[in-house]
């Protein structure tokens, strides 16, 4: 991004002290249960990354059965997101261990399963978690020509047409970060990515290819050239594992921020919000209702997004009882707080895909 930019700034002071009530609030919570919870986080650093090289391992014991081998791939797709939610996502943000630096070797594991950690920590941290739902600046929204998801995006008359086929193209959603997106975002400078740089180290660039070849290589190749698998075999298997991987990973992503019921604050000339950050988090984000052992402890507590948003250096292990925190503070002093089923979360974001398939908000015109 080579001319200059004006970054996003949110109104200072507003609402700063009742985030820091909030702020304290919640660090004596997460003190009190840290040494129960921690024994939990280090199983999951373990056993998630070992299941998906067990599922690999499995995939070629058993290469000749067709069958099998697809399952484990399978498999693999959905350990992806696993170890993506619970310790890739958390280690990003240096809550998964106390050393930063065994944080930022951990990291290295995303690199392994095909994404890159480098541009992938700027995308999530400088970009999203800074500027959630800002047209622009959330690279979680960065918006191809084929989307219109904000809606004061630029239209198009094929945009009338998008919450038909984009759904469609959902299946390739890793297919395209992996093998595409990592790409632009290293060499094409008008991406948003390049709002927040000025460089790409040299190493990053070597170990962008080194990683993404070792990845083609243990999923493809390997398979092909020593275990007898078919070429045809090992294609499957490896759109088996993205197709997963996506569907399951969209699951989560689709449901916090993209939806009706979110706003798309826009900044004005000189860059300024029109709210603070803490309130800005709040009303572009909501929680899902869905609660569960499962979602916990395999999903990352996916559903208290919030929570993650206000305190990103806070392990998920600790969202419920902050979420519950959360809730009661909003109610007490009229903050917005939004939690929807998973479903209806989901509902939501087609039909802001439908909503803006047009020039006006026909959304709002037929309430």
């Amino acid at each position: 991004m080579t001319e200059s930019v004006i970054k996003p700034s949110f109104i200072k002071n507003a609402d700063a002290e009742l985030f820091q009530q909030l702020r304290k609030e919640v660090n004596i919570t997460v003190s009190r249960l840290e040494e129960k919870r921690r024994p939990g986080i280090i199983v999951k650093a373990i056993l998630f990354p070992a299941l998906y090289i067990l599922s690999y391992l499995a995939a070629l014991y058993w290469a000749s059965n067709a069958t099998i081998y697809y399952a484990c791939f399978f498999s693999m797709g959905f350990l992806l997101v696993l170890n993506f939610l619970n310790l890739i996502h958390e280690a990003v943000h240096n809550t998964l261990f106390s050393s930063k630096r065994i944080n930022n070797w951990y990291v290295h594991f995303f690199d392994l399963m095909g994404a890159n950690s480098y541009i992938w920590k700027i995308r999530h941290i400088r970009l999203h978690h800074n500027y959630p739902n800002v047209m622009g600046w959330d690279s979680d929204f960065e918006q191809s020509q084929l989307a219109r998801v904000f809606p004061h995006a630029p239209f198009s008359k094929m945009h009338q047409y998008q919450h038909i086929y984009l759904p469609l193209f959902y299946p390739l959603y890793l297919i395209n970060w992996l093998l595409i997106r990592d790409f632009k975002d290293f060499f094409n400078k008008n991406k948003l990515v390049w709002k927040v740089i000025d460089h790409i180290p040299a190493i990053e660039y070597i170990k962008l290819f080194i990683f993404k070849i070792a990845f083609i290589l243990y999923t493809i190749l390997v398979p092909v050239l020593l275990f007898n698998v078919s070429w045809g075999q090992a294609i499957i298997a490896f759109l088996i594992m993205l197709f997963t991987a996506s569907i399951v990973s969209l699951l989560v992503l689709l449901s916090p921020h993209a939806s009706t019921e979110s706003e798309y604050p826009m900044p004005d000339e000189n860059g300024q919000m029109p709210m603070a950050w803490f309130r800005h988090q709040l009303s572009c984000t909501n929680d899902v209702s869905e609660d569960n052992w499962f979602i916990r402890f395999f999903m990352g507590c996916f559903n208290y997004h919030i929570a993650h948003h206000l305190f990103p250096a806070v392990n998920h292990v600790f969202y419920p009882e902050v979420t519950q925190i959360i809730r009661a503070f909003a109610a007490k002093n009229s903050l917005p707080y939004r939690q929807f089923p998973l479903f209806k979360s989901l509902r939501n974001h087609y039909r802001l895909l439908r909503t803006n398939a047009f020039h006006e908000n026909i959304f709002e015109e037929t309430m």
